[in-house]
């Protein structure tokens, strides 16, 4: 078991669960799509901890996605 990645699966689950909290709390949809990109995040760490490869192509398109989450909630952010 990788120590990293299962340091990396930790604070992705805290960030996730922090976010959600966050967005129920002061709904800040800018929290909740921090929430989701992690969640993301941590699906993929889970996976690679679970036994799949790092550069298996289900978790570059999870990892991914979870980038363009985060992308689209800035430029969602930046227009307001």
């Amino acid at each position: 078991m990788d120590p990293t990645t299962l340091l990396n699966l930790v604070f992705a689950v805290i960030i996730l669960i922090l976010g959600i909290l966050v967005f129920r709390k002061k709904k800040m949809v800018l929290a909740l799509y921090v929430a989701i990109a992690f969640g993301l995040f941590a699906i993929s760490h889970l996976a690679t901890l679970l036994g799949a490869a790092s550069t298996e192509i289900s978790i570059i398109v999870i990892r991914a996605l979870g980038y363009l989450v985060v992308i689209y909630a800035m430029v969602r952010e930046f227009m307001k």
